[in-house]
C-alpha cells in the first residue's frame, strides 16, 4: 500500500492532502476492512462514472480503509462488466416485473443506445439491490472470517501455552 505521506506529495492529490492524512483511512482492523469491503463491492455494481472517486469518498465517509475500498471498484473491469451488468438488469427486470431484453448475438453500442430506455429503469433497480445486498454480504463475511481467525489464533496460542507447561 502506497504510504499515506507518498499520496500526500502528489501533486494530483494535493488539494485532498488534509484528508489523505486521516490514519483511519489505512488502518486494517476488522471494522475498517469490512466497510471497505461494503463500500468498494456496493460502488463497484453500480453502473456509474467515476467508480474510484466515489469510492474513495464513500471509504472517507465511513472512515474505512481506503485503498482496499478503491481498489475493490476494479471488480467492475472491461471483462467483467457486461456480465456483472446484465445480470443486475435481470434482476432489475424481474423485480420491476417486466419482460427482460435478451442480450444479441453481437452487443454494439448502438444496440444499447437505441434500448437504453428500456434498459436503464431495470439496470438501475438492479444495480442497487444488488450492490446492496453484496455490500451487506461482504462486510459480514468478512467480519466473521476475521472474528474467526482472530479466536482460532487464540485457540492456538492457548494450545502452544498447554504445552509448555510441564
Amino acid at each position: 500500500m502506497p504510504r499515506p505521506e507518498t499520496l500526500k506529495r502528489q501533486k494530483s492529490l494535493r488539494f485532498m492532502h488534509h484528508l489523505l492524512g486521516d490514519p483511519s483511512l489505512w488502518m486494517l482492523s476488522r471494522r475498517s476492512v469490512g466497510n471497505a469491503f461494503m463500500v468498494g463491492l456496493f460502488v463497484a455494481l453500480l453502473p456509474i462514472p467515476l467508480q474510484m472517486v466515489v469510492a474513495a469518498f464513500g471509504a472517507w465517509l465511513l472512515r474505512c480503509n481506503l485503498p482496499l475500498s478503491v481498489s475493490l471498484v476494479w471488480l467492475t473491469n472491461p471483462l467483467t462488466m457486461p456480465v456483472i451488468f446484465y445480470f443486475n438488469y435481470r434482476v432489475g427486470a424481474w423485480l420491476l416485473d417486466t419482460p427482460a431484453r435478451h442480450m444479441p448475438d453481437r452487443l454494439s453500442t448502438a444496440w444499447i443506445a437505441e434500448k437504453m430506455a428500456d434498459i436503464l429503469p431495470a439496470l438501475l433497480v438492479g444495480s442497487v439491490v444488488v450492490a446492496i445486498i453484496v455490500g451487506l454480504l461482504s462486510n459480514l463475511t468478512i467480519r466473521l472470517i476475521w472474528r474467526w481467525q482472530v479466536a482460532r489464533s487464540w485457540q492456538r496460542r492457548a494450545r502452544r501455552r498447554r504445552q509448555r507447561k510441564p
